[in-house]
């Protein structure tokens, strides 16, 4: 059986990507060939760990386990499934959310799921610290790889399960070059208590408790995103539609999550009635990807909000002309904008997919005079019917849709010049490394230079990220490649907060002054140069 996002994904994500791919496949020419054989286009399948501790108090740290390492894998570009998708599966097997599978259960999840490979692994106590071990399971071939081990201070629990997930992705693709030092960095901004507070309110089968921990992860840790996103789940559920929608909107809209906090921010608006706000919502991510949910939502809130939605529901029927619902909208709109051959046809199309749907029936039969129940001529009925809004959002459907959209990407990067491709790939690096996000910055600024090995602009970007890393050694080499390249405002600024850190002043001063010189508005280089001013007295 497959997923559910490959059943159950929009026939409008379909129609999109199918066409876009179309146009890539011949633009990708050879390159295709490298694209296929890519260790990212592994599904991947992590189970929560097995305690060995014999602690309770540490029964949290199996969900733990698997968040961080598919949180890392994602980001190194792999398809992990999700937590979700993986309760479905057991609720499809008739196993329970806590199970832990023996070798053959763990198969049959992996083959529920249509996942490449499985991570099954432990974690003891030694002492203050832990110890965590994994393996990976070849699902197609049915083999184990060699064991992987990773220990630490119980407190950098996060770093230990970061370079475990580092050496699996070694394994899983050996030509995967982003730093170690990288992986670990990822997690440092998180605090311990407040992903604990989270593990606790995703896992918690108690829905006040869950609320709780989770109110109390973003008050230790207001920036944590998926915290945010989990309350705004909570509280969606419970029909606490303003604080929900206030927590969607903490959610990063470029993240993983972002398409569906938008998506039920939207509708958390459109049951406040903030039909404007709502409209924004969604066409935010119709935006993104346009899928027929989507734009009917953003057409409900468009005619509820006294405008025209016509178009949007037209483009909804089309883009998925099997939903019965979509008909229905665009009927009841065409017939308040006085089209009633039009509003009819769309009825009857409603009523084809749907026949047992008694309120298109009412409608069909007053809009074409006939009596209704009670003996009176249903025409003349003053009750006007609303357009009816998609209530639910399917994530792994959208997240599969967005993988499709970036292979059509990947394509269109593949048909560029070397050098175009590298600074296609550095300014989306760029992205990813203003908004903190070092392990995706690393791999796109590595993927550049493979690209182009005479840009400048990638070993800048590899000496930031190394830099903000704590990797000086590897900071330092990779600034003075890319000056050896061209001059890089960026990879000055590097060594200027390098030699500023390491006490010479002098060194750094001259670094700074460089950077300004090719970029006088830099803020970075001008805050630099003011806290040398302030060290030296000048």
């Amino acid at each position: 059986m497959r997923p559910r996002w490959a059943r159950r994904i929009s026939s409008a994500a379909a129609a999109i990507v199918f066409c876009a791919l179309s146009v890539a496949v011949c633009a990708r020419g050879q390159a295709s060939g490298d694209a296929s054989e890519a260790g990212g286009s592994q599904v991947l399948l992590v189970l929560p760990f097995d305690n060995r501790t014999g602690q309770p108090n540490l029964e949290w740290l199996r969900e733990a386990a698997a968040q961080i390492l598919s949180t890392r894998f994602a980001s190194a570009g792999f398809q992990p499934t999700s937590r979700a998708d993986r309760m479905y599966a057991l609720d499809h097997l008739g196993l329970p959310q806590g199970f832990q599978p023996s070798r053959a259960s763990a198969l049959k999840l992996a083959q529920t799921l249509d996942a490449d490979s499985i991570v099954v692994g432990s974690y003891t106590t030694d002492g203050s610290g832990i110890v965590a071990e994994a393996t990976l399971v070849d699902v197609p071939n049915l083999r184990m790889l060699p064991e992987v081990s990773a220990r630490g201070e119980m407190k950098d629990m996060i770093a230990v399960f970061g370079e475990l997930a580092w050496k699996l992705t070694k394994q899983l693709d050996p030509r995967f070059n982003v730093a170690e030092e990288t992986f670990a960095a990822a997690g440092k901004n998180i605090r311990l208590d407040a992903f604990e507070q989270y593990i606790r309110g995703i896992t918690e089968p108690d829905q006040a408790e869950r609320l709780t921990h989770l109110e109390n992860a973003v008050k230790l840790s207001p920036d944590f995103g998926p915290a945010w996103m989990a309350l705004g789940r909570e509280d969606y559920n419970g029909q606490q539609y303003q604080e929900a929608a206030d927590a969607f909107a903490k959610v990063d809209h470029n993240g993983p999550d972002g398409l569906e906090a938008d998506f039920y921010r939207g509708l958390s608006l459109m049951f406040l009635g903030d039909y404007a706000h709502a409209e924004q919502a969604f066409a935010e991510v119709a935006r993104v990807l346009p899928l027929a949910e989507v734009i009917n939502n953003e057409g409900v809130a468009e005619s509820r909000h006294g405008k025209d939605g016509i178009s949007l529901f037209i483009q909804a029927a089309a883009t998925d002309p099997n939903s019965a619902d979509y008909h229905f909208n665009l009927a009841v709109s065409l017939k308040r904008e006085g089209n009633v051959a039009g509003a009819l046809n769309e009825l009857a199309q409603c009523l084809k997919l749907r026949p047992s749907d008694n309120e298109a029936q009412a409608l069909n039969d007053a809009w074409k005079g006939k009596p209704g129940a009670d003996g009176t001529n249903g025409a003349n009925s003053s009750a006007e019917p609303l357009e009816r809004i998609v209530r639910t959002f399917d994530e792994t459907a959208f997240r599969q849709a967005a993988a499709m959209l970036d292979e059509v990407n990947a394509g269109r990067l593949a048909a560029l010049t070397p050098h175009d491709q590298a600074r296609t790939l550095c300014t989306q690096a760029k992205g990813f490394l203003d908004r903190g996000l070092l392990l995706e910055a690393e791999r796109l600024y590595r993927d550049a230079a493979a690209a182009d090995g005479t840009s400048p602009l990638a070993h800048a970007g590899l000496a930031e990220v190394s830099e903000r890393g704590g990797d000086a050694d590897g900071a330092r080499k990779e600034a003075q490649e890319a000056l050896a390249l061209g001059p890089s405002a960026d990879a000055y600024l590097v060594l200027a907060q390098l030699d500023f850190t390491a006490g010479s002043l002098d060194t750094a001063n001259t670094e700074a002054d460089d950077a300004l010189k090719l970029e006088p508005a830099n803020r970075a280089a001008q805050d630099l140069k003011r806290k040398i001013e302030a060290k030296t007295g000048r």
